[in-house]
């Protein structure tokens, strides 16, 4: 990464950087703000994480900040707990993504349905947009209520508070942001609306002194621009019981966002991201960052997207972006006092829309109906309850879902008087092995787990009528096999030994094999019995028919062809 840096990548990085940072300061004062944290929080969390993430993460480019995804968890964190609540949340979702990293978890964060991202996004990003209606139209409601259906209860109640001049400065920031990008890609159109708008608001309200709508400064008041110092807080049992799912919530989020955005930036710079490294980054920055008053850091994919294409290429760029935000924060504080809360909601909109992958959710709805199941349920979820139950029941449906593919795609296939070695294979060359009258052969095409073991069972109780000498159980197409699995095939030796039924075991593959020994059912149906291919195992099924049908009747009543 650093081989061969020279002052040409220094301009490259020393650009991208000071375009990032300006492009993040907006970002990190509404999302701040929507979060139901102070602006200097957001800037607080934005300097000092976004430089940890940088200087810390497994991916070159990555920019670290507070993002539009960890508005909802935190603002519902921060009303049921307090900032202080907040901090040790945080904390404690740093060291769940340092644990995660140490132990080499990165890669299977990447194992979580595309259907519940993109489901918990849109209803993140819908939820987003129903917080912003307030300041946007002037309303003045404070203390609104936390959850959904209640909020847009109390907000269609009060349409007679719309104030038409805040919703004029709301409109035309929305037409600044949406309209800037015609102009040029590069310019950052939520910066150019909050300066334009600012400046307008300012300009009417001194030669018009009837014109106000509220600021910054109204809200919060005069923020200082003085670097707070780090603190500790009081931890017990209790808080730590208390706030563990909102903490396992962020880690996940935080890691899911930020390795979702590091994949995207690899596959345009065409470097590797090394998960794990950025876990453990991503989890220092959370542990760091409550100390100095911060809310929850993670890889921006936007502010990450706008560092590759302004030329950086090393985390400098990164490091950077930090620089300008902490040069703004110490000398331009005053004048963010004076940006309206309206232009920050039309802010926060535009981000809710392009969260929302309202097209990505259409695509997905015209694959099959489970995967748009688990994207609605998801969606639904976290709109309505909160993201710890969606994620929760979001990867439960899933699983229970895929579960039910697999077994459903599974097959269990009886075989009569011939069988051709061949089906199912590549082969060219057909062998067909006759099979005595008396044995039966069964083959399990897919994972011997609990539902084709019962699946597997049911076959076998609706066959037991017939009852032959021999069976074969075929596995050459079973990777693995569960507890599940070991338990019906063992009640199943059992049953069968207890009628005098062989059973003979074929194709089992090595791990297969392993589990069977540890699960001593070898010692229980005997080595020899269990056969490398399917030509061996039907030669001693006919072998044991044969032996058995020359016997005198005499001989064979009570006896067991074994």
């Amino acid at each position: 990464m650093w081989k061969g840096y020279d002052v040409a990548r220094f301009k490259s990085d020393l650009t991208a950087g000071i375009v990032v940072g300006i492009v993040a300061l907006p970002l990190a004062i509404a999302f701040a703000i929507a979060s139901g944290v102070s602006p200097s929080i957001g800037l607080i969390t934005a300097i000092i994480g976004g430089f940890i993430v940088s200087a810390l993460g497994g991916n070159s480019v990555q920019i670290g900040g507070p993002t539009g995804a960890f508005i909802v968890i935190v603002y519902s964190i921060i009303q049921q707990f307090g900032l202080t609540g907040l901090a040790i949340a945080t904390v404690m979702a740093g060291l769940i993504l340092v644990l995660m990293g140490l132990f080499r978890l990165g890669t299977v964060i990447k194992f979580i349905p595309y259907p519940i991202v993109v489901g918990f996004t849109a209803g993140i990003a819908i939820t987003i947009f129903s917080t912003q209606i307030n300041d946007f139209f002037g309303m003045g409601l404070r203390d609104l209520p936390g959850d959904f259906l209640t909020k847009w209860s109390v907000l269609i109640a009060n349409v007679s508070r719309i104030d038409w001049i805040t919703m004029l400065v709301g409109i035309v920031s929305l037409l600044i942001i949406t309209l800037t990008p015609r102009i040029s890609q590069k310019l950052p159109g939520a910066l150019i609306s909050i300066i334009v708008v600012t400046a307008g608001c300012w300009l009417l309200g001194m030669f018009m002194p009837e014109f106000h709508v509220e600021t910054i400064g109204d809200r919060f008041g005069d923020m200082k621009s003085d670097i707070p110092m780090p603190h500790g807080f009081t931890v017990n049992m209790a808080t730590i019981n208390a706030l563990l799912p909102s903490a396992f919530t962020i880690a996940m989020l935080g890691a899911i966002e930020s390795l979702l955005s590091a994949t995207v930036a690899d596959g345009i710079t065409g470097s590797r991201t090394n998960s794990n490294t950025e876990l453990f980054g991503q989890g220092i920055a959370n542990i760091v960052v409550p100390l100095f008053g911060g809310i929850p850091v993670t890889g921006a994919i936007a502010r990450t997207m706008t560092n590759i294409t302004n030329g950086g290429r090393t985390p400098l760029a990164g490091m950077i972006h930090s620089v300008v935000l902490l040069l703004i924060y110490l000398f331009f504080m005053p004048l963010i006092n004076l940006v309206p809360m309206a232009c920050l909601a039309a802010v926060l909109m535009v981000v809710a829309y392009n969260m929302s992958g309202w097209r990505t959710v259409k695509a997905i709805s015209h694959n099959p109906k489970g995967d748009f199941s688990v994207l609605l349920v998801t969606m639904i979820l976290t709109i309505v309850f909160d993201l710890t139950i969606a994620i929760e029941i979001g990867l439960l449906l899933a699983m229970v879902l895929f579960l039910r593919r697999v077994t459903e795609n599974a097959e269990i296939k009886v075989y009569g008087k011939q069988l051709d070695v061949a089906e199912g294979t590549e082969m060219h060359t057909h062998e067909v092995l006759r099979v005595e009258k008396g044995v039966s052969v069964y083959e399990i095409d897919g994972p011997f787990f609990f539902g084709i073991a019962t699946k597997f069972d049911e076959m076998m109780r609706s066959t037991m009528q017939d009852k032959p000498l021999v069976r074969i159980i075929r596995m050459r197409k079973v990777p693995f096999i569960d507890s599940t699995g070991i338990h019906n095939l063992e009640t199943l030796i059992k049953s069968s030994q207890k009628e005098g039924i062989k059973i003979v075991l074929s194709g089992v593959q090595p791990n297969v094999h392993s589990a069977l020994v540890r699960s001593d059912i070898v010692n229980l149906i005997g080595e020899k019995n269990i056969c490398d291919h399917i030509s061996k195992a039907v030669a001693l099924a006919n072998n044991i028919v044969r032996d058995y049908n020359v016997l005198p009747e005499w001989r064979r009543r009570g006896l067991d062809p074994v």
